[in-house]
């Protein structure tokens, strides 16, 4: 199963490598403009992250550095308590807003567990997943988004948004809309062709109206 090798990389470690820790707005979706502390998780299942091996992955086209703890406030923690309570140190005093954490990576499931969903519930964080979908969500995660990534078998074919980045090779967008989403996105694929591939989409979404445009607006107004 796509996954388990890494997956069990990640356990034998028993503890959770991060990249990155911040605050800022959701830039995507139906969250779009919600405060938010991101938390990067290093590693994924569907590329390693490393150019050389860009030609060869499932995911050819990842727009995001998920290699490594050198990130903002990245590093090795020790437990999900540990780990929960930086998260909330960077959400910081505004104790009556609605907390939010975005998981994220590189591909979050490989060390987001039922733990640490407990470790954020319990400092008062509704909890968000960004996910390619080839691993299990553990119990407890309050919004999950699954962007498919090629041809790769998806396990979780039910959530909260859909968000597809577009065009995908031998991708048809048709199969997804019997998945059991509130939501569905097209966003427009990222790199040297994306003036073409935003016009793509918009008539894409202008021919199938059960689809949304999705823009990635953090990229729009200028933050991370």
């Amino acid at each position: 199963m796509i996954g388990e090798r890494w997956a069990r990389h990640y356990q034998f470690k028993n503890m959770y490598t991060v990249k990155e820790i911040f605050y800022t707005l959701q830039g995507e979706g139906a969250q779009s403009g919600r405060a938010a502390v991101f938390c990067r998780f290093s590693g994924c299942n569907l590329w390693s992250g490393r150019e050389e091996d860009r030609s060869s992955a499932d995911c050819q086209f990842c727009d995001t550095d998920f290699v490594g703890t050198d990130g903002l406030n990245g590093g090795k923690y020790a437990s999900s308590a540990a780990l929960a309570d930086e998260v909330e140190k960077q959400w910081g005093s505004n104790v009556n807003a609605r907390r939010y954490v975005v998981c994220t990576g590189g591909e979050p499931l490989l060390q987001l567990d039922r733990d640490l969903v407990a470790a954020f519930h319990g400092r008062g964080f509704e909890v968000a997943i960004e996910t390619n979908g080839t691993l299990s969500v553990p119990e407890g995660v309050d919004w999950v988004c699954v962007s498919p990534k090629g041809t790769t078998p998806v396990q979780v074919k039910s959530g909260d948004e859909l968000k597809l980045v577009y065009p995908q090779n031998d991708l048809d967008p048709s199969r997804f809309l019997s998945w059991n989403f509130d939501h569905f996105f097209i966003q427009p694929k990222d790199g040297m062709e994306i003036e073409v591939n935003t016009q793509l989409a918009i008539q894409f979404c202008k021919e199938h109206p059960q689809w949304r445009l999705g823009i990635q607006a953090h990229k729009v107004i200028g933050v991370d």
